[in-house]
């Protein structure tokens, strides 16, 4: 058995409904892999308080337990890290990207949707291969890691590299292999046979069926990932209803919105997670409420500001019916970074714009998306998402003694509003040290960040010509 102990740690408590709090000195008990307990440190899980000191040298014995603040134990019966001064948060859930995306990081910048996506992205992604994603993997999952985020649901080429590089990485990951109905019957016969084989990779990696979007991927194609998905307990990640202009195209030709085509196609009815959603309109709603315990939408509002879409994730709607709510960062080709801290930040901020109401999304309601509600986007409700008994060991440990978070009058507030990736010291995934004392212990970073740069320039490269698809929703 793998025992880890967290000693003395603030706990971010994340219930269900109403407001998250911060509980001061608390052990985090984790036996192989799980969390066991959640108790006050002047106590242990199977012993009064009264009975502490004994307690306390007994598991140091048993424990083998090191001094420095964050660091490992020796060699031993397990591990004991020092939460002092720090704060345990459950690892935060990046709830929709395209990871390898970062080798086109800054590579296409203050430019329309259109030309983002027909002058630059898709034309780059001609230049796809399967080294390339892996390389672009690796980096994302680094980034990723270094920030607190212990999961993501990725939705892109080769899946299976990115499957490699987050096994390498220790990272939990939702993986997707994305396909347009414009590369033919076999290209979708291959993503979906990909998505079969990831099922079996690694614990830590599931899969989801990647269609494209609505205006990508025919009624007749997405019908039969729908009947798939159900026969074979896949769930559905894609792009639907992203901008009103596409929910606005839909109808003019179609007569129906995307989240329409969804439901027409048995999309809903098998399980989906919308990417984005920001055209979902008010007529929308009563469909989404009939498949409102399957259905997950990922926000990842910086895009939305950058590329000048008009709207955001109508995130009050959706709660209303019971559809739950990721945070995501989208590909950092449009988002820059995989930062979930600063994504949750602008979730906030552009809701209490949206609605006119600084009283909407509150502190508690958005910690609450960046853990539960990406658990829910992972397909991992039952899983991760909080720091209690029975759920999966993936937990941050981060430092809010730095001068942007001081003094700390609220420390839910500096999550949301102030905190850095930096701040994060220590990450666990699975009860398992990824991220100790702020450097990775899983890869080397000087060696990801050297591949990375050596390769990323292939990417950007246009003088190819041809593009993967054509953006006109």
């Amino acid at each position: 058995m793998s025992r880890v102990l967290i000693r003395n740690v603030a706990v971010l408590v994340v219930p269900e409904t109403g407001e998250c709090r911060v509980d001061e000195a608390q052990d985090i008990q984790v036996d192989d892999g799980r969390i066991s307990a959640v108790t006050p440190t002047r106590a242990t899980p199977h012993e009064p308080a009264e009975r502490h000191e004994v307690a306390a040298a007994e598991q140091s014995s048993a424990l083998d337990v090191l001094a420095p603040p964050g660091g490992p134990a020796e060699p031993g019966e397990g591990e004991v890290i020092d939460g002092a001064g720090l704060l345990a948060v459950p690892g935060l859930v990046n709830s929709h990207t395209h990871s390898p995306m970062v080798m086109m990081r800054g590579a296409a910048e203050d430019v329309s949707i259109d030309d983002w996506f027909n002058q630059r992205i898709w034309p780059m992604e001609v230049n796809l291969t399967p080294e390339r994603v892996r390389v672009g993997a690796r980096l994302a999952c680094a980034e990723m890691l270094l920030a607190g985020v212990t999961t993501f649901v990725d939705h892109y080429f080769h899946a299976d590299q990115i499957a490699a590089a987050a096994v390498e990485s220790g990272i939990r990951a939702d993986l997707a292999p994305t396909y347009f109905s414009s590369a033919g019957p076999e290209a979708i016969d291959a993503a979906i046979a990909a998505a079969r084989d990831l099922r079996t990779l690694d614990p830590r990696i599931t899969a989801s069926l990647g269609p494209h979007a609505t205006y990508t991927v025919s009624d007749d194609d997405l019908r039969r990932t729908a009947d798939i998905a159900q026969a074979e307990g896949f769930r559905i990640h894609l792009h639907a209803a992203e901008t009103d202009d596409q929910t606005r195209s839909s109808l003019d030709k179609y007569g129906v919105t995307p989240m329409q085509v969804l439901e027409r196609t048995g999309v809903l009815e098998a399980g989906a997670l919308i990417a984005h959603g920001c055209g979902i309109r008010e007529s929308d709603l009563p469909i989404l409420e009939r498949y409102a315990d399957r259905t997950t939408v990922a926000s990842c509002p910086k895009v939305y500001l950058k590329l000048a879409m008009g709207e955001v994730t109508p995130i009050k709607g959706l709660r209303s019916i019971g559809v739950r709510v990721g945070v995501g960062t989208d590909g950092a080709a449009v988002h820059n970074t995989l930062d979930v801290w600063e994504s949750l930040r602008m979730v906030a901020l552009t809701q209490k714009q949206r609605e006119h109401d600084a009283e909407w999304m509150t502190l508690s309601d958005t910690l609450r998306l960046a853990t539960r509600g990406g658990a829910a986007a992972a397909g991992l409700a039952d899983r991760i998402g909080a720091l209690e008994p029975g759920r999966q060991a993936d937990i941050a440990l981060i430092d809010l003694a730095g001068p942007h978070n001081q003094p700390l009058h609220d420390p839910r507030a500096a999550l949301v509003y102030s905190v850095r990736p930096s701040d994060v010291v220590t990450v666990l995934v699975d009860g398992r040290v990824v991220v100790r004392n702020r450097q990775l212990t899983t890869m080397s970073l000087t060696d990801v960040l050297a591949d990375a740069r050596s390769l990323a320039h292939t990417l950007v490269d246009l003088s190819q010509g041809g593009a993967v698809q054509h953006y006109a929703p």
